[in-house]
């Protein structure tokens, strides 16, 4: 019988299982016998219905690298990255609201952000280093930035998400974009010289005389602890105490650095100077060091009264809400001294300036000309039904701000400098943009599916053919 089974097994191929015999392990499927996704053509593996690759369709790519050849050089160096791919990350980040590195994370992952970003195969490697993001903003800058965003406008319009006629009525208003900040207090600002000072004695290789280090920390706490029971005498005093120390630490390390490392840390020494040096009264407070630039505007709500960032005017079409023109506007100008500009960044973006802008009361005397553009401010009486009805949805742009806030990167701005605040906020508005265009079209596939969205695609196709025969035979 044992005989019989090894006769058995010996026809049919390996050994039986209580022979004893090690069986040999089965070889692993090599890359040539199993397919890669990286060797998928991209245009064949995705439903070429989905909003994403619809919308890639519209935006003119070639517009973009026309923009940004001149700032590279085509025979110096290693080639450059291309400018779809750049360009679609960044478009990419402000609509989905993430980070750089969360961007070229989710990139990997997702097959239709790499064909939006101009990729025919699956890549299963990172794109580029999230800080090439960083340096890109920095090259292109505002200007550039601005291009992307106008690029969203006539995206809109190839979607029919706008049409020209959405550009003769706008909707102009201002809010502020907050700075990666903490909030400024006095004590806290003392206890970030202290930081700051102790950090320069380290890097220069300087003994100081006394750090402080543990008394700043138990007083910043006594502080805390008396503003909390509103021991207000005591909380003066002690915050008396830790501008004392700040200020001894800082005499400290100027008299004992060089004039080369007074020199490399030039920036750091006059913010903290300014920073002990200013009272209540003081006009032009530094709120941070790493970002001296933040202003204090107040908006007048009463859940938040104060907000630390710059302010930025943005202007919407009036029925989609869509945007066709944000800026900064620094040093917190007067709102009506604002809408100058913001009509010329509208007519340079849109090639037309808006026949009617709806305002606030926060735009009076603006000085913009009546044959310029007719400004329409909110409680304004002796107007026809027509404008009253316009004026009243002014108070749509409300809205839009807040889910630029909320689904954009508007509420909380990470980039450095009064240029990072600038290249934000446009790409907050493209951001913007893209979501409003993604909505449409995924609003249009759920309308138009199977049979119905295959048999508009084929009457396009028939008019095409229809108008190409027309036009060879001379009738249009």
């Amino acid at each position: 019988m044992k005989h019989f089974k090894y006769e058995v097994h010996k026809i049919v191929g390996g050994d039986p299982p209580d022979s004893g015999v090690p069986t040999k392990p089965k070889p692993k499927a090599t890359t040539h016998e199993r397919p890669l996704m990286g060797t998928m053509r991209l245009d064949l593996a995705l439903d070429m219905n989905h909003e994403l690759v619809r919308l890639a369709a519209a935006i003119d790519w070639d517009a973009i690298a026309a923009e940004f050849r001149p700032m590279y050089c085509p025979n110096n160096g290693r080639p450059a990255v291309p400018t779809r791919l750049m360009a679609g990350l960044q478009l990419l980040k402000h609509t989905f609201n993430l980070s750089d590195e969360l961007t070229v994370a989710r990139w990997v992952e997702n097959p239709y952000w790499q064909f939006f970003c101009g990729e025919e195969f699956f890549r299963h490697d990172l794109p580029v280093h999230p800080t090439q993001m960083t340096r890109w903003r920095q090259r292109i800058g505002e200007k550039g930035v601005e291009k992307l965003l106008q690029i969203t406008i006539e995206a809109g319009k190839a979607t029919r998400t706008i049409t020209e006629t959405s550009f003769d009525k706008v909707i102009v208003d201002t809010t502020v974009q907050p700075k990666n900040v903490q909030h400024p207090t006095d004590a806290r600002l003392y206890r970030k010289v202290h930081a700051a000072m102790l950090r320069v004695a380290k890097d220069e290789g300087l003994v100081l005389r006394q750090s402080y280090r543990r008394m700043m920390d138990r007083a910043f706490r006594k502080h805390g602890g008396h503003s909390k029971a509103r021991q207000f005498k005591r909380a003066k005093k002690v915050l008396k105490s830790l501008k004392t120390m700040a200020g001894r630490v800082m005499r400290d390390v100027e008299r004992k650095m060089s004039d080369v490392a007074f020199d490399r840390n030039k920036r750091t020494m006059i913010l903290a100077e300014l920073i002990l040096g200013q009272t209540r009264l003081t006009k032009g407070k530094i709120y941070s060091l790493h970002a001296p630039e933040v202003e204090c505007i107040a908006k007048g709500k009463a859940h938040r009264p104060y907000e630390f960032g710059v302010k930025v005017s943005l202007a919407v079409t009036h029925k989609e809400g869509f945007v066709v023109g944000i800026q900064t506007c620094p040093d917190n100008p007067y709102d009506g001294h604002t809408l100058e500009g913001q009509l010329d960044q509208v007519e340079r973006l849109t090639g037309r300036v808006p026949a009617h802008t709806f305002v606030d009361r926060g735009y009076k005397g603006h000085g913009v000309p009546e044959e310029r553009s007719r400004v329409l401010i909110s409680g304004t009486r002796k107007l026809g039904y027509t404008l009253k009805r316009h004026l009243r949805r002014r108070s749509a742009v409300e809205p839009e701000i807040g889910h630029m806030k909320a689904d954009g990167l508007l509420g909380r701005n990470f980039l450095k400098g009064m240029a990072g605040d600038a290249i934000n906020a446009i790409l907050c508005g493209a951001g913007h943009n893209m979501r409003k265009i993604l909505a449409r079209l995924r609003a249009l596939l759920y309308l138009l599916t199977g049979n119905a969205w295959e048999a508009l695609q084929s009457l396009c196709r028939h008019l095409e053919v229809l108008r190409f025969h027309q036009e060879a035979s001379g009738a249009i």
